[in-house]
């Protein structure tokens, strides 16, 4: 008998059988044991931190994106709960309540807020007020991207809609060709210089931001096997840039490097992990989907280092902090890498409940959302 292919069950599906697959799904799981979260070892701290303020938001149990522009960051919680915080002190400089849950956020330049509900609404804040909302034809999951006066969002169906920052008006939408399984978690969107950068499917794109056009599309991976569960791909972010350079993951697939100015893949290499990566312009750095902590070469993918210290410890995208990657487990801890060779730096910890985003930097202070809704900005001694 074929071994039958689990996944995991991040996955949403458009069509009536999604039931029925996602219970063929939770299927996979039973009588299975889980692997057990490595142990921590103890720390003798080579980089100091302190934590230096907390706050709260309800809970988080959506893909949210913690937005840093300027001294402030941008938080959301399940209940609608929407606030703009000042980055060095945790204090609100304004928070709204949607009254209505939120399914993917924040998006922000540092004066627009945007989330998408679970109503599929995208709302629009600004200096805690609403400014606008607009009905979507398909629900996102990826925060809106603000940039440039206007609000980019990439939906369920792979449509890339733009519309007007302060007034909601639709401005273009682009529809790619979609598979019957997305992901339920963040995808792939930035910008680089005057162009939109966004994952579809296994695909990179380039787009004009002022009109839709396709510039360039470029595939980092292929669907394969014979059923729609396992030929799904999808870009997850958070994404890694330098210049023109652009590097992504494609979930449970492969990691690669696109030159966005040319619109060339400069390589692919196979990996196995479902969260994103970051990066300098020396080495890139993620997880594998058991929690191995992986280096690569940003030259050519070749493989700097490994660490098999925080394996099955349920880990977020690492951030570049410094010397360290910072990477949050499901425990609450957050923990300091060397990007040299992975050493263990240090192990900052919150309030026990899963890191709900990947941690953001704020200038020097490091800042991270767990489930429980608690937010802790953390800064060097």
């Amino acid at each position: 008998m074929k071994k039958q292919s689990c996944k995991p069950l991040a996955l949403m599906v458009r069509a009536p059988l999604a039931i029925i697959i996602v219970a063929a799904l939770a299927g996979c799981f039973g009588g299975v044991k889980k692997p057990q979260p490595a142990e921590l070892d103890p720390v003798t701290p080579l980089v100091s931190a302190r934590q230096s303020w907390n706050a709260r938001i309800g809970a988080v149990n959506f893909p949210l994106d913690v937005t840093v522009s300027g001294n402030t960051v941008s938080v959301a919680s399940d209940d609608g709960s929407v606030a703009l915080l000042d980055a060095q002190s945790g204090r609100d400089l304004w928070r709204v309540e949607l009254k209505t849950p939120v399914a993917a956020g924040v998006g922000s330049d540092g004066k627009v807020l945007a989330v998408v509900t679970k109503s599929n609404d995208v709302v629009a804040l600004q200096s805690g007020r609403e400014l606008w909302r607009q009905k979507l034809n398909a629900q996102a999951f990826t925060a809106p991207f603000v940039a440039g006066e206007r609000v980019f969002v990439l939906a369920a169906d792979r449509s890339v809609t733009a519309f007007d920052g302060q007034t909601g008006r639709k401005l273009w939408s682009q529809q790619r060709p979609n598979e019957p399984l997305v992901l339920r978690q963040s995808g792939v969107m930035l910008a680089v210089g005057d162009m939109l950068v966004v994952g579809l499917s296994g695909r990179l794109a380039g787009l004009d931001p002022s009109s839709g056009a396709l510039l360039w599309e470029v595939p980092i991976a292929s669907p394969r096997g014979i059923n729609d569960i396992e030929r799904l791909v999808d870009l997850v972010g958070p994404a890694s840039r330098v210049g023109a350079s652009v590097c992504v993951r494609a979930y449970q697939a492969s990691i690669g490097c696109v030159n966005t100015a040319r619109g060339n893949l400069l390589w692919t290499k196979p990996a196995n992990g479902v969260q994103g990566i970051d990066g300098d312009d020396r080495l890139l750095f993620g997880t594998e989907a058991d929690g191995t902590v992986v280096a690569w070469k940003r030259s050519d993918g070749e493989r700097a280092w490994s660490s098999e210290r925080l394996r099955y410890r349920g880990l977020t995208a690492p951030l570049v902090a410094g010397r360290s990657v910072a990477l949050g487990d499901n425990t609450g801890f957050i923990h300091l890498l060397s990007r040299d060779d992975g050493a263990l730096l240090n192990r900052l910890s919150t309030d026990g409940a899963a890191i709900a985003a990947t941690p953001v930097l704020a200038g020097n202070t490091l800042i991270a959302v767990t489930r429980s809704g608690g937010i802790y900005g953390f800064k060097p001694e």
